[in-house]
C-alpha cells in the first residue's frame, strides 16, 4: 500500500483554516517568547529566574490539563482553540502595557505567564485532537507533517523578527503588540473552522471521565513509551531555556543573535518537514524515532560545548531536524491509537508531558545552571537524554515496532477506560 501524498490534506479548507491558526498562534507566541527570555535576563542577569519563566507557565498547564482534555472531548474543538488563541493576545497586551510603562522587576512578567499557561492548557488538548476530524485517516499522517511544519517555520520567523524587534526598538514592548496581533489572527482563523466535534461523555465533569485519558494511556504501552520517552528527553536534553545566557555570555551574540538561535531549531525541523512532505516516512517509524532522539541528545551536548557561533546554530539546526522527526511518529502514532471520543482527553495527557517536558525542563535547566554553570547544565542535560534513549528501547519494544503510519495499524476501539 502506498502511503498518501501529505499534500491531500490541503484538499480540506477547515484544515487549511486550521494550519493558518496554528502556525500565527505559533507566531504570536514564539515572539512572546523570545521577548520574555531576553527582558528577564537584561533585568535579573540570574539564570533561575529563566527557569521561573517555564515554572510559572507550567503549574497552570498542568494542572488545567485533565480538565482541557475533557472540555475537548464535550465542547467544540475549534472554539476552545479560539477562545485559547484570544485568550493568549490578551495576556500579550498585558505585557504590552507593562513594559510600555516601565518594569523595575519580573513579578508582572510571571504573572502574566501564569493566565498565558492557563490560556494554552485550555487550548493544547483541544488542538491535537481537532486534526483527525478535519482530514481522512489516510491522510492524517501528511496533515501532522503540514501541522509540525508551520509550527516549525513559525518558530524560525517568530523568535528572528522578536530579536530584531527587540533590538531595534530598544525594548520588549513592541514585540509584544505584534505578538498580540498574530495572536488575535490566529483566534479569528479557528474560528472559521466550520467543522464541529463533540464526541465525548454526556454525564459531564467526573473525577472518572476527567481522568479516563491517564487511565487509557497507562494501559496502552505505546502510547506511554511515545509521551513519557519526549518528556524524560526534552525535559533533560532541553537548552532552548538557557539561549538568553549563551547569547549574552558565552556566544556573545545579544537579542539579534538570540533571535537567530532560537529559531535555528526549527530552521532544521523545516528542512526535515519539506523533506517528509516529498517522502514521507512508509517503515520502521518507530526505530527512525528512537534513532532521532538519541541525535537530539547528542547535538544538545555539542551545542552545550561550542564556543563557535556558527558551530552552535549547525548543532542546533540537526537538534531541531530529529526532533520534527520524532514529532511526526509520535503525534502520528498517538492519533491512530486512540479512538475519535477519548482523543480530546488523551491529547490533554500529552499536553500535561508536553509542558512537563518545555516548561519544567526550563526550570531544570535554569536550576541546575544556577548550581553547575550554563555549559555543564545543557552538556549534562544532552547526555542524560541519551542514557533515556538507551532506556526506553529495552523497556518498550512495542516503540521498535512502530512501522508504518498511513492508518494501517490504526486505533483499536474504544477502551473501558472512557
Amino acid at each position: 500500500m502506498t502511503a498518501a501524498s501529505p499534500r491531500a490534506a490541503l484538499r480540506h479548507p477547515d484544515f487549511v483554516r486550521y494550519l493558518g491558526a496554528s502556525f500565527l498562534s505559533s507566531l504570536g507566541a514564539q515572539m512572546m517568547g523570545v521577548a520574555v527570555g531576553w527582558q528577564v535576563y537584561a533585568v535579573t542577569h540570574r539564570p533561575l529566574d529563566l527557569g521561573w519563566v517555564g515554572l510559572a507557565q507550567f503549574v497552570p498547564s498542568f494542572l488545567l490539563s485533565p480538565l482541557a482534555g475533557h472540555a475537548a472531548d464535550r465542547l467544540d474543538r475549534a472554539r476552545l482553540v479560539a477562545a485559547s488563541d484570544l485568550a493568549l493576545a490578551v495576556c500579550a497586551l498585558a505585557l504590552f502595557a507593562a513594559s510600555a510603562r516601565g518594569l523595575a522587576g519580573v513579578a508582572p512578567i510571571y504573572a502574566v505567564l501564569v493566565v498565558a499557561g492557563a490560556a494554552r492548557a485550555l487550548g493544547g488538548p483541544a488542538g491535537q485532537a481537532v486534526v483527525p476530524g478535519l482530514v481522512p485517516a489516510g491522510d492524517l499522517a501528511g496533515a501532522v507533517t503540514w501541522s509540525s511544519g508551520a509550527w516549525q517555520v513559525s518558530t524560525i520567523v517568530g523568535p528572528a523578527a522578536g530579536g530584531a524587534l527587540y533590538a531595534a526598538l530598544h525594548g520588549a514592548a513592541w514585540v509584544y503588540a505584534a505578538a498580540a496581533v498574530s495572536l488575535a489572527l490566529a483566534s479569528a482563523l479557528a474560528f472559521a473552522i466550520r467543522t464541529r466535534s463533540a464526541h465525548g461523555p454526556s454525564e459531564g465533569f467526573t473525577a472518572r471521565t476527567v481522568l479516563a485519558g491517564l487511565r487509557y494511556v497507562r494501559a496502552r504501552r505505546i502510547l506511554l513509551g511515545c509521551i513519557s520517552l519526549d518528556l524524560f528527553a526534552v525535559l533533560l536534553g532541553g537548552a532552548t531555556a538557557l539561549l538568553p545566557v549563551y547569547a549574552s555570555d558565552v556566544l556573545h551574540v545579544g537579542p539579534t543573535g538570540l533571535g537567530v538561535l532560537r529559531a535555528a531549531p526549527a530552521a532544521g525541523a523545516a528542512l526535515v518537514a519539506i523533506a517528509l512532505g516529498v517522502r514521507p516516512l512508509s517503515r520502521r517509524a518507530g526505530p527512525a524515532m528512537l534513532a532521532c532522539v538519541a541525535l537530539f541528545g547528542a547535538a544538545t551536548v555539542v551545542f552545550g560545548a561550542s564556543r563557535s557561533v556558527p558551530l552552535s546554530v549547525a548543532a542546533l539546526l540537526v537538534l531541531g531536524a530529529a526532533d520534527m522527526v520524532s514529532v511526526v511518529v509520535r503525534s502520528t502514532v498517538i492519533q491512530l491509537e486512540t479512538p475519535e471520543a477519548m482523543r480530546g482527553r488523551v491529547s490533554a495527557v500529552n499536553a500535561m508531558f508536553i509542558a512537563g517536558s518545555s516548561e519544567l525542563g526550563e526550570l531544570e535547566s535554569g536550576v541546575t545552571a544556577a548550581l553547575l554553570g550554563a555549559v555543564p547544565a545543557v552538556i549534562l542535560g544532552g547526555v542524560g537524554t541519551l542514557v533515556v534513549v538507551a532506556a526506553y528501547a529495552l523497556l518498550f519494544p512495542e516503540i521498535r515496532a512502530v512501522d508504518r503510519l498511513d492508518g494501517a495499524q490504526g486505533a483499536e476501539g474504544a477502551s473501558s477506560a472512557a
